[in-house]
């Protein structure tokens, strides 16, 4: 699950920074997303306090295999699907007979914050989208966190630690979303000289009677007999009644001697 390793947190809520198209806006609220028992599982758990000091919670466990897998709680969704596009976007649908019932888009944010959009219909049918702007805990608590447990003030070394901590947070992810674009970068760069390399492959394959030369422009015929020829002479020139089964590409052979689709 290491695409899943920015997530994997608990969230304290923003309140004041959420958009809310539908429903109540909350005072306060934690989100909350572990590792499962089995592989690739996740356990995801929201707890909110309504304006009106009401308590709210909900769970659910969920398989991020990226497949349409049953969801136990059929009451919200028969189906469920969790999806990871890249390493800081985690996405999860709910389906019921095939048909989209909610999307929630998991971002982490250049910043380190997590922002989660709700996308959703309401029961009149309109569609309707909320969005909340979530926080890492920090273990540099000014409560304690358990009924139980001995009360944590606030100390100078406390706060301190929590600027710096913040500050790691913001430069590390500012870091890792430029890594993420070059890396998105070589793997387009990457493709493009797969398709030139096949694309040479078949040329290099094909019938020629000329000495093809860096920079010029030709063309890629296939012929009726499921070969390859290379020509000099344009479809247009040709006409409709090319002694050809189809017109291929326009290509040029570049430096490096392998060829580029125009």
């Amino acid at each position: 699950m290491v695409q899943a390793y920015n997530f994997l947190a608990s969230w304290q809520l923003f309140p004041e920074k959420g958009t809310y198209e539908w429903g109540e806006r909350p005072k306060s609220g934690i989100y909350k997303i572990e590792a499962g028992l089995a592989p690739k599982e996740l356990t995801i758990y929201h707890n909110w306090v309504s304006l009106e000091s009401q308590a709210f919670s909900s769970a659910y466990t969920i398989l991020a295999d990226g497949n349409l897998n049953p969801f136990t709680d059929t009451q919200l969704a028969e189906q469920a699907q969790a999806v990871f596009p890249d390493s800081i976007s985690f996405e999860v649908h709910f389906y019921r007979k095939g048909e989209a019932l909610l999307h929630i888009i998991h971002e982490i944010m250049p910043n380190g914050y997590l922002r989660i959009s709700l996308q959703g219909v309401r029961e009149d049918g309109t569609a309707y989208t909320n969005t909340e702007v979530y926080h890492k805990q920090l273990s540099v608590l000014p409560y304690s966190a358990a009924v139980s447990g001995a009360v944590i003030r606030p100390t100078e070394e406390g706060v301190i630690k929590h600027k710096a901590l913040t500050a790691m947070e913001e430069q590390t992810n500012m870091q890792l979303d430029q890594i993420r674009k070059q890396i998105e970068l070589l793997a387009l760069q990457a493709h493009e000289i797969q398709k030139r390399k096949e694309l040479s492959m078949t040329i290099y394959g094909a019938k020629m009677s000329f000495k093809p030369n860096i920079g010029q422009t030709y063309h890629l015929y296939e012929k009726q007999d499921s070969s390859y020829l290379l020509s000099l002479v344009s479809p247009k020139e040709w006409g409709p009644s090319g002694p050809f089964k189809r017109f291929v590409a326009t290509v040029k052979l570049l430096a490096d001697h392998t060829w580029v689709e125009l």
